[in-house]
């Protein structure tokens, strides 16, 4: 059974960073895409970067130069680095993989985790 936990949520200050780690588990695959997704209540969920096996990396527009995403694959850990937070970052961020195919269509999703930036 795939289960994929976030942590590193919290409340800071504008122009303030936070770490984001996601610990999965139970994925076996050797190919993969993984990734993190925000939501705000009443809109829909935004992908904000994502990387697979090959080592592509994707980031949305309005975070590069301040998001990074990287992964230890030791310890089957997907991060999100993010400086320079502004309030409109403020979301519930998730943690997902897809089932192995590096397709980045998303079968795996943790509980999400809070992120909340005040001016």
């Amino acid at each position: 059974q795939v289960q994929l936990v976030e942590s590193g949520g919290g409340s800071v200050q504008s122009g303030g960073s936070l770490r984001l780690t996601c610990t999965y588990s139970g994925y076996t695959h050797n190919t993969y895409c993984m990734g993190w997704y925000r939501q705000v209540p009443g809109k829909a969920r935004e992908g904000v970067a994502a990387l697979d096996s090959d080592g592509n990396i994707k980031v949305i527009d309005s975070v590069k130069g301040r998001f990074a995403i990287s992964q230890d694959n030791v310890k089957n850990t997907l991060y999100l680095q993010m400086n320079s937070l502004t309030p409109e970052d403020t979301a519930m961020y998730y943690c997902a993989a897809d089932n192995g195919d590096r397709s980045c269509v998303m079968d795996y999703w943790g509980q999400g985790t809070q992120v909340t930036v005040s001016s």
